[in-house]
């Protein structure tokens, strides 16, 4: 009977060892992973006008957030600061509608601001620090709005609080709008919160 018990043993373990997870030969090559864009112009110059430029930044898509690339708006000396609120918020606007260059599209950066966007300053009844957009902010992507309420807040066109005052072409009064983390961070998700405002 001992000799039994010892046979049988040895043949359990074999059989116990058949039960694992064998090698299969079926191909299984999925393609390579999804290239994760870099976000980065290390050493790269992106302001190139040959007229003196303000130094600026503006906020650009790369993946699925937004991130800084520094950019010049020309602005001439001896404006007054309510004419030069708006010019720098066109300059911006220019930047943000520009198409990346080469350099910038290999790192992944590309934007949704749509081109021939203008900004003109507060009506009448709007507050002192209102910018009004040629497209209702409510007809723009989230991206494009999120690119923009974020630039604008982080610039010398607001009043440096995280927000900017802005309105569209219509009638409807302006709003104020904040450039949070989460909007940074997921810009495509949902609009930049905002609040309405009234009165100058």
């Amino acid at each position: 009977m001992r000799k039994a018990r010892l046979l049988v043993v040895p043949v359990l373990a074999a059989l116990l060892a058949g039960c694992g997870i064998r090698a299969t030969e079926v191909p299984t090559d999925f393609g390579p992973a999804p290239s994760r864009a870099h976000c980065s112009l290390a050493g790269q110059g992106i302001t190139t006008q040959s007229t003196p430029a303000m130094p600026v930044q503006v906020f650009l898509l790369c993946g699925s957030s937004l991130v800084t690339v520094d950019r010049g708006v020309r602005v001439p000396q001896g404006t007054e600061d309510s004419e030069r609120r708006v010019l720098i918020a066109q300059g911006l606007l220019d930047e943000l509608a520009k198409r990346p260059s080469a350099a910038e599209k290999q790192a992944g950066y590309s934007t949704d601001v749509p081109g021939g966007t203008t900004v003109s300053g507060p009506r009448p009844r709007d507050p002192e620090d209102t910018l009004r957009l040629s497209n209702a902010p409510e007809d723009l992507t989230s991206y494009a709005l999120a690119q923009i309420v974020c630039t604008f807040s982080d610039s010398a066109a607001a009043e440096g609080d995280g927000s900017v005052i802005l309105g569209g072409p219509g009638a409807a009064p302006p709003r104020s709008y904040e450039c949070t983390d989460d909007v940074r961070a997921r810009p495509g998700e949902a609009d930049p919160p905002s609040t309405e405002v009234t009165g100058g």
